[in-house]
């Protein structure tokens, strides 16, 4: 993938005057995302990326400037992007073009998903290499109920003959865990992309933590899961949508921590 750039913002501007409405309103969910993945305990140093694609282009994208820490990302520090990795913009930063691998080819072989999150978090990494791979006990991760896709390991993923097989095997799916490597969500929105990543964090996290206590997992029966499911898909509860009250909430909270991510 090439690093060549070439202009499409005024480099003289600075924040939401650089970019059109709808472009600044992703780099602004976008850069949300980061600080809560950062928050939530899933980062892995510098490493993994969280992409996102600009409404009404072809197939411009944005990502984060490699060498950046997530509780760092701005909205205006976010990279615009082709599907081949070329910078689109005037930036005195790189991207890391091995790491973008795998979400290129999630968007270019699901256009109806606009956001893909890929973390290596201890408990995602720790459910990955297990050979029953996620078992949901509780209700959150019950949405994930015969839903789960999963991606044998391969090597670092900068291969780009692996593409095909990551697009084959995560098929009509949102979430995916890669074996031995880490976890994958995507959504048709950044907001519904953290979400599932989310609770797919926490799914794992109790399933460790109730391995590790050694006693008998008892699980409601599998019409029972599946219809909580569903419940979920459905949006029972106001809950499991793409917009929901929770966004709103954390950005909130973000702006109580720090407001510097809207820059």
């Amino acid at each position: 993938m090439s690093q060549a750039r070439m202009s499409v913002a005024s480099p003289g501007k600075s924040g939401a005057a650089r970019f059109s409405e709808a472009e600044w309103k992703v780099r602004l969910d976008l850069a949300a995302c980061y600080r809560l993945v950062h928050r939530f305990g899933m980062t892995d140093l510098i490493y993994n990326h969280i992409t996102a694609k600009i409404p009404d282009t072809e197939h411009h994208y944005l990502i984060n400037p490699y060498g950046h820490y997530y509780s760092e990302i701005t909205a205006s520090s976010l990279i615009r992007i082709d599907l081949a990795g070329n910078i689109l913009e005037d930036t005195p930063y790189e991207i890391n073009p091995a790491g973008y691998v795998i979400h290129s080819a999630i968007h270019g072989g699901r256009p109806d998903l606009q956001c893909v999150i890929h973390t290596h978090s201890r408990a995602g990494v720790v459910v990955s290499a297990l050979e029953e791979g996620l078992i949901p006990i509780a209700q959150g991760g019950f949405q994930f109920h015969n839903r789960i896709a999963y991606h044998d390991y391969e090597g670092f993923a900068v291969d780009e003959n692996e593409r095909k097989s990551l697009v084959k095997d995560l098929g009509a799916r949102k979430v995916m865990i890669l074996r031995n490597h880490g976890l994958l969500a995507c959504g048709r929105s950044v907001q519904e992309a953290f979400r599932l990543m989310y609770y797919l964090e926490q799914a794992c996290r109790l399933q460790v933590e109730m391995m590790a206590t050694g006693g008998r997992l008892r699980l409601p029966p599998p019409e029972v899961m599946e219809h909580t499911a569903q419940q979920w898909e459905g949006g029972a509860a106001n809950i499991g949508t793409t917009e929901s009250r929770e966004w709103p909430a954390l950005l909130r909270l973000l702006d109580k921590d720090d407001p510097s991510w809207r820059t």
